[in-house]
């Protein structure tokens, strides 16, 4: 299998999977005006494959921001500290949800939050309004940010 070509069939595994969810910030792809993509979490740069067990579903947001990192530098300690990921991690474990404020609460959840822009002035603003209307959290949501 190429490490960028990705079958319909997995495109949908990856999709369903995620309960339609960008699996980075939880916002539903009908609620976001450019709706899902598929993300490599290690980027074929990287050497990740197009394979079930390194794709997740993105917003375009959420994608563009991380781009090909896959980890970066705890700003106070200068330590490297992977991405959240996941395929392996559970959300509840590195982020809790305050109102519409994604809160880190490891080193890789600021990673995560700070380089894919999760608290950004426009992004907390998508967030409240989708709240507003029931929107945000959906109950798939509730489902990865209860422990």
């Amino acid at each position: 299998m190429s490490t960028s070509y990705i079958s319909a069939e997995l495109r949908r595994l990856v999709v369903d999977r995620a309960d339609q969810l960008c699996e980075y910030c939880l916002i539903h792809r009908d609620d976001t005006f450019f709706g899902g993509s598929i993300d490599h979490i290690i980027s074929s740069k990287h050497g990740g494959l197009s394979r079930e067990e390194n794709l997740a579903h993105a917003c375009l947001l959420c994608n563009s921001s991380k781009g090909s990192d896959i980890s970066s530098l705890v700003p106070e300690t200068r330590e490297l500290v992977r991405l959240f990921n996941p395929r392996i991690d559970r959300w509840s474990d590195h982020f809790r949800l305050d109102r519409v404020v994604i809160v880190p609460v490891t080193a890789i959840g600021e990673a995560t939050v700070r380089i894919l822009g999760f608290n950004q002035e426009d992004r907390l603003l998508e967030r409240e309004l989708l709240q507003s209307v029931d929107r945000y959290p959906v109950q798939a949501a509730w489902n990865r940010i209860r422990p």
